[in-house]
């Protein structure tokens, strides 16, 4: 399982991502960001978040 910690990224958020891949992360990160943040993801931010992305059992 991946997961991504919204925290992490910067953000004062509890939410936490997790999927079986970096890109479902990644897609569900994005519809997060806009949906709570107002954060359109670009490709540089994208990025960085792909390298926050940990593998959790």
């Amino acid at each position: 399982m991946k997961t991504l910690h919204c925290r992490d990224a910067g953000f004062d958020c509890e939410g936490v991502i997790k999927a079986t891949t970096d890109e479902e992360v990644l897609n569900q990160a994005a519809a997060h960001a806009l949906e709570v943040h107002g954060v359109q993801v670009t490709p540089e931010l994208a990025g960085q978040l792909q390298a926050l992305i940990k593998d959790e059992n």
